[in-house]
């Protein structure tokens, strides 16, 4: 290596680390949102794709959050055993179970509501930059998925 080249090994130069580092950022400064709601930040997303699509199938709740089902049932067992939602038989199918919300998963919408845009607040960016932002990471989700 020639000392002009840069180093294909410095750190800085790793969209993974400015990815990871983004993240956790982000992830720390829903907390104080989330906490009245007695939600952490995976729940969280959760009840949004429940709120969004539910009544849903495990196996769709994970592809929403892009995890795995293995990875998904303990954080519905949270919710469950937090009252937010139920499991349900499917009346298509008796042999599928549904994540349907009580009573109370409705009800936390309302609270919810206010999150997205106090966050825009807060972080100081336009919608274009978030939009921005997020039409890039969704590029960069689709582009390790495709080459998996």
């Amino acid at each position: 290596m020639t000392d002009d080249a840069p180093d294909p090994l410095a750190v800085e130069a790793q969209v993974c680390l400015t990815i990871s580092a983004a993240a956790r950022s982000l992830v720390g400064f829903y907390r104080p949102l989330l906490e009245p709601l007695g939600l952490t930040h995976p729940q969280y997303l959760a009840m949004l794709a429940l709120w969004q699509y539910g009544p849903i199938s495990l196996t769709q709740l994970s592809g929403h959050l892009h995890l795995e089902p293995a990875t998904t049932s303990p954080l519905v067992r949270r919710l469950e055993a937090m009252g937010l939602l139920r499991r349900e038989r499917d009346d298509a199918d008796e042999r599928a179970l549904l994540l349907v919300l009580t009573e109370a998963g409705r009800d936390l919408r309302s609270l919810a509501v206010p999150i997205p845009a106090t966050m825009v607040e807060r972080l100081a960016l336009d919608p274009a930059q978030i939009e921005q932002v997020r039409s890039a990471a969704e590029l960069l989700v689709a582009a390790c998925a495709a080459a998996s």
